[in-house]
Order: structure tokens, then sequence, then C-alpha cells
């Protein structure tokens, strides 16, 4: 069974370079054409002609020249000379094929309102949007604090937070040491410590907390 594992991606890799038929060609397939994006934008950037590239790589002019026009079908050791004439991996020559990204606006005033310990507390956590998937590995939150806030809970997480301060003065915790924090400072810090607001001096209070997780995320 291992044979013919192995078999199977000699051929594949032998496989010639496959001209894209008329009926292809009315609808590109998105491999070629990024692929044809990708060597011309290296060829170019290394200040290679078409001829002086196809010398290079060894393949014909006319080969190459249908490469970066998408009109073929490279086979995987074609790639391969086309990565080493370039100086570059052959993942380069696929970037853009997932161009398509997740993104998340949140207009201002709009985030989710999400609880955490301080919520019961009078605290307000404003969610700023979060990607999904494994994606997935920051949350951002405004966070807003006032005179009702009487009670300040400690905070202990996964991942390292980020506190940027935007409006009032705290002062701030974060294991055995303090921090007072004004409009403009801000604080990084290891979220496995114990952490949280010590005192209030001037409310209202908002800042910004980015916590940045490894694989799991998993908010405190």
């Amino acid at each position: 069974m291992a044979n013919d594992h192995d078999e199977f991606h000699q051929h594949a890799a032998e496989l010639p370079d496959r001209e894209v038929p008329p009926a292809e060609a009315d609808q590109p397939v998105d491999l070629e054409n990024v692929i044809a994006r990708q060597v011309r934008a290296y060829r170019l950037a290394s200040g290679l002609s078409v001829a002086e590239m196809a010398a290079r790589v060894g393949i014909s002019k006319a080969m190459l020249s249908k490469i970066e026009n998408a009109q073929t079908s490279c086979s995987l050791t074609t790639l391969g000379r086309l990565a080493t004439g370039l100086g570059v991996p052959v993942t380069a020559l696929f970037r853009g094929v997932d161009a398509e990204r997740e993104a998340v606006y949140v207009p201002a005033g709009h985030g989710a309102r999400i609880v955490r310990r301080g919520s019961r507390v009078g605290h307000l956590y404003e969610l700023l949007g979060a990607l999904r998937g494994p994606h997935k590995r920051m949350e951002a939150v405004l966070v807003t604090l006032t005179e009702s806030s009487e009670v300040f809970p400690l905070f202990q997480h996964p991942g390292t937070e980020l506190i940027y301060m935007l409006e009032g003065v705290m002062i701030y915790g974060h294991g055995e040491a303090s921090y007072t924090l004004r409009p403009g400072d801000s604080l990084q810090l290891d979220g496995e410590g114990s952490h949280g607001p010590q005192e209030l001096v001037r409310v209202p209070i908002r800042f910004l907390s980015v916590t940045a997780y490894g694989d799991h995320p998993d908010p405190g």
C-alpha cells in the first residue's frame, strides 16, 4: 500500500503541463490565475524577461507565456522549477488562492454586551466583535466602570492582556504590583496572574481590554 501511495505521488509530479480548454478558459480557475499573477510578479521583481526566465527554469518561452496568462495548468515538477528559478518557496506561488478573509465590523456603540464576573457589580463589558473558528485567538472588549462599581473582582485567565486607558483614572492591580492608569496609558500583563481594578480615582472610566489567547481561547 505504501508503494502504491509513493507511486501515485511520483506520477502526479510527472504529469505534463495541461492547456486549459476553451470551456474552462471562459470560467478561469482561480488557482491558474493566482499562479499566473505570482509568477509574473516575481519575475518582474527579479528584472528578468520572459526569455531569460524560461531559460533559467528550463521550459520554453511559449510555455512560460502560457503560465503567466493562465492558459495552462502547471505540473508539480514545473511549479517546483519555477519556484527554484524565482528563489521562492513553492507555497509563494499559491498566495492569494484563499484571499477571502473574515472580518467583523462593529459600528460605534453597537458592540454586544457580554457578562463577566464584574457585571453584577456595575461593570459594563462591550465585545468589539470576534472572529470564528481557528481565527478566534483575540478578544477586544470596551470596559466601562462607574461610581456604582463598588466591588472590584479579580480576574485570572489564559493569554496576554493589553489594557489601554481611554477615560478617567484608576489604580489597577496585577499580582503584588499596582499601576495608576490615565487616558493614553497602557498596561500589558500575563492573564494568569490575578488582576483587576483596585480603586476608581475618577469616574466614569473607560478602557480597551485586548486579550490574545493561544490555540484554545478560554476567556475568564
